[in-house]
């Protein structure tokens, strides 16, 4: 880890290495040519104002703990709704601004239908926030 002169780790140093972008044709943090990244300049007021509804996703409690639950599993509303403590028709309503927010996804299995995370993004952002408010 990169440390400043007096030992402690270069946190500017730390972010700037954790922005680096790969510069996939098509993502939303480079420039239309694919050869700027974003992340060098503050990025455009469409993709800053994307980022804040996607916080604004996690600012409830009982969809950081359907979050939680759904980490590394599929579980149906039935399932969720007894992991958190809450009433199938509150995680039904929850998980439909997940869905929105593309943080969830589901498969049918019949007449039952299970939700996972989306990606593997949802996993590391709560694994981040988690690890930051303990530390």
């Amino acid at each position: 880890m990169p440390t400043n002169p007096n030992g402690t780790p270069d946190v500017v140093e730390q972010a700037e290495s954790v922005l680096e972008c790969t510069h996939i044709p098509g993502c939303k943090c480079c420039d239309a040519e694919g050869d700027g990244c974003m992340f060098d300049q503050m990025p455009n007021e469409e993709v800053l104002y994307d980022l804040a509804d996607l916080f604004k996703v996690f600012a409830d409690t009982t969809r950081i703990k359907i979050l939680f639950a759904l980490m590394g599993r599929e579980l149906c509303v039935a399932h969720i709704a007894e992991m958190v403590n809450a009433t199938q028709s509150a995680v039904s309503h929850q998980l439909r601004i997940l869905k929105q927010a593309h943080l969830v996804k589901f498969q049918r299995d019949g007449k039952n239908v299970n939700y996972s995370l989306a990606d593997d993004h949802v996993y590391t952002v709560l694994a981040q926030g988690i690890t930051h408010v303990c530390e």
